[in-house]
């Protein structure tokens, strides 16, 4: 199992890197952050930042959109990096969420998604692709290489993650939501002609270390009940779209957030956010990591017999050193 760590890019942009750099020294092959030009800095300026004082780790969003910068653009962004640092990239795309509601737009359509996945990548490594119906090629590509994994939850955007992404991120770390996933990706990948087991398998969630206490556990539940907030934000929308008990989404999924009341972006992924009082204990349990370290083994080592290839772990609480480290010393090289 690989390790990404997933940061919001808040100033000072040398914390950021400062971050990253200590995650690598701690066995984490993966850098990530939030793409959202409005609420945080600018994320591809920060990223070459860390490739420069880094010497192996692959950063990317987690995730960017095919609507707040224009296919070539992205393309050609990432491309650059690769010719600079050698093919250390990788493209986690959504909808968009928080990056497209903030500017006053709705998340694009999954039809959107699905071409962006392989005009980006076809670019990024030197094919030609048609963009808005013009044909082009980036001339100056060799060698590029630009895995793409789509982030899903409904069935349709799970289909399309099996269809035509490299990857697939799914944003909390319950082991009954994570199989029923995986399966549903697995199986359109296998009806689309693919070999499902050559989709990588990301899952993404807050993780707090503590030392076993109730207090601690209750300390560490509190700073990660954002999470529950942010998920169910995406949650809200399957349920317009599918309703209630459809069958379609788990229930084990939705019901949670039938006290919801709203949500204000302006405390997107931040702990102490006051909109996600209606998210219960259970719920934080189940989509986070929490505990001491034993429970972090468990828990990941149950992902992993599920086919979880790498466990992307949510930075944001007032942990963030302590947590890198302990998973240097005590979890990663036991499951890498």
């Amino acid at each position: 199992m690989d390790f990404g760590l997933v940061l919001q890019t808040d100033p000072p942009a040398s914390g950021v890197v400062g971050l990253m750099r200590r995650a690598e020294r701690n066995g984490f092959t993966h850098g990530w952050t939030f793409d959202s030009a409005v609420l945080w800095q600018e994320p591809f300026v920060i990223y070459s930042r860390i490739l420069e004082h880094t010497r192996k780790l692959i950063v990317g969003p987690m995730v960017t959109n095919p609507g707040t910068r224009t296919w070539e653009v992205t393309a050609s962004t990432f491309a650059t990096l690769n010719s600079m640092y050698g093919n250390r990239t990788v493209c986690g795309i959504g909808r968009g969420d928080s990056a497209m509601r903030v500017a006053g737009r709705k998340p694009n359509t999954l039809a959107r998604v699905g071409e962006a996945i392989g005009v980006i990548r076809d670019l990024a490594e030197g094919r030609e692709a048609s963009v808005d119906g013009t044909p082009m090629r980036l001339p100056w590509v060799e060698n590029g290489k630009l895995p793409v994994w789509m982030a899903a939850y409904g069935p349709k955007a799970l289909a399309l993650a099996g269809e035509k992404a490299d990857g697939f991120i799914l944003q909390l770390a319950d082991p009954f939501l994570t199989e029923w996933m995986i399966r549903a990706v697995r199986d359109a990948a296998s009806a689309a002609g693919r070999d499902p087991s050559a989709i990588t398998i990301c899952v993404a969630a807050p993780a707090y270390v503590t030392d076993g206490s109730e207090e601690q556990l209750a300390h560490a539940r509190e700073q990660c009940r954002w999470f529950g907030g942010m998920v169910g934000n995406h949650v809200a929308d399957l349920v317009s779209r599918y309703g209630e008990h459809s069958g379609l989404v788990p229930d084990e999924l939705t019901a949670y957030i039938e006290q919801r009341q709203g949500y204000d972006y302006a405390h997107h992924g931040r702990s102490g956010n006051p909109d996600t009082a209606f998210v219960p204990d259970e719920i934080v349990d189940r989509f986070c990591l929490l505990g001491p370290v034993g429970a972090h083994l468990a828990k990941l080592e149950h992902l992993r017999e599920l086919g979880v290839d790498q466990f992307a772990l949510y930075d944001m609480h007032d942990a963030k050193e302590s947590t890198i480290d302990a998973y240097g010393e005590h979890i990663i090289p036991v499951l890498r």
